[in-house]
This record gives structure tokens, sequence and C-alpha cells, in this order.
């Protein structure tokens, strides 16, 4: 019950997910490859994201590509519909979204690839976003983040993190005629979460990655085709070769 309460606040106009100033990036573990990884990621995205965020570039089917059969994707990560070649949509009518709420959450079919700046890539927005978030009571959710500050939405994944306060401490900015800074410099744990640190962030991780291959389904077919085909041009190009010496050996 308490997560579905926290899922209905993260509907505000101000979106996770947007862009914003905060902290430099931390690198995302790329885990596009392995499929246990991306099948633990798409059981948190159905969980936890698409409750309010629809991702409807993508079918419950493509969930195949990551090793998943019909009946696991039946049984463990459909809920809004019950044809495995539905979109991935939520029942939530954008029209009442917007009258309830003020804006539709936004999709998250290519949310991994739209993120990506010259801070980091979308993968790197997006791992160190879910692993930042703090309690702040001056907030409207009563929460914070420090890669998006002000953040309109808040934690999806503090029921697994726990919930925790960020440490600040004040310094003068040389760089901005000595005006007086906020520094990060920790946090307090409150409330302990279901997971421990390094559990939370390889849950991140595997939330993190399935979103990048959600941006881009076909993206290992893709690869692979493209070594077939450097293959058959080298080929192609070794018998090219030998066929023009083979015709010219001849001719003075």
């Amino acid at each position: 019950m308490m997560k579905k309460m926290l899922v209905l606040l993260a509907l505000l106009p101000s979106l996770a997910f947007a862009s914003g100033e905060g902290i430099p990036l931390d690198r995302a573990p790329d885990l596009t490859n392995d499929m246990a990884a991306l099948q633990r990621g798409a059981k948190l995205f159905t969980n936890y994201c698409l409750n309010c965020h629809s991702a409807e570039s993508m079918r419950y089917n493509r969930l195949q590509d990551i090793g998943l059969t019909d009946k696991e994707i039946k049984d463990n990560l459909m809920f809004a519909s019950d044809k495995v070649g539905s979109l991935m949509t939520v029942a939530m009518n954008h029209d009442d979204a917007k009258k309830w709420f003020g804006a539709v959450p936004p999709d998250l079919s290519v949310i991994a690839r739209s993120r990506a700046s010259e801070r980091g890539s979308g993968a790197d927005y997006i791992y160190t976003y879910l692993r930042t978030y703090y309690r702040d009571p001056s907030r409207p959710t009563g929460w914070n983040n420090l890669a998006f500050p002000n953040v309109g939405m808040p934690n999806p994944l503090w029921q697994l993190q726990g919930q925790r306060m960020a440490k600040f401490e004040e310094e003068k900015d040389p760089e901005n005629n000595g005006e007086v800074i906020h520094k990060f410099v920790g946090y307090q744990q409150l409330t302990p979460g279901t997971m421990s640190e390094a559990q939370f962030d390889e849950a991140v991780a595997d939330l993190t990655n399935y979103l990048v291959f959600m941006g881009e389904p076909a993206r290992q077919t893709r690869f692979k085709l493209g070594v077939i085909v450097l293959l058959f041009f080298g080929v192609f190009t070794l018998f090219a070769w030998r066929l023009n010496a083979a015709y010219w050996k001849d001719i003075k």
C-alpha cells in the first residue's frame, strides 16, 4: 500500500529523469550483455516504474531477447495486459493524469538515450540519479536528489535503499567571489532498507542496463550482424584481390 502511495506521488509536474545540474555522474556498470542482470532489471522496471511511467515503444515479447519465455513474461512481468505482444502501457488515462497531477508521467522507452550529455551517458545519469536520493523536509514530497536538485519525484526505490539524510558543510567558493556554498560530505542513514548498500547499487545497475536495453532492443542483434557483414566483406575482398591477380598475370 505504501509503495502504491509513493508511486502516485511521482506524478508531480516536475518528474523524474528530467535533466538537471548536480554532482558529477558515476560511471554505470555495462551489463548489457548479462542476460541475468537484464532480467532482474526488467523485474524492477515493471514493479517500480511501470505503475506510472509507460514504455510505449516497447512490447513485452521483446523480453524474449533477454532470455525470457512467454510464460515467464506473463506470470512475472505483466500486470496491465494479458497479451505478450502488447505495448508496455499503463492503465492510467492521460487526461486523468493531467487533471489529477498536472502532467503526464514521461514515457521511459528511450530515457537512457535521451539523457546523454556532456556530463556523461544516459546510463551514467540514471545510475547516479537513482542512487542519490535523500530526505529533505523542505521539499513538498519530502525528498531531494543530488544529481537533480529540487527533483519533483520522491524516491521510488526507498524501500530497497532505506531513508537517509544528506550532510552538507558550508565553505567559500574561491571561483565565485567567496560566495558561501553547501558542499556535500556524505549521508546519514535514518532507516534501513531491505538491501545493503552494495546490493542496492547492483539492483540500480540492473535497472539502468535494462533501460539501456529498452531504448534499443535490437542493439545486440545489430552488433552481431555488423560483425558478420565485416567478415563477409573481408572474405570478399580476399577473393577479389586473388581474382584480380589471376586476371592480370598474363597481361603485359
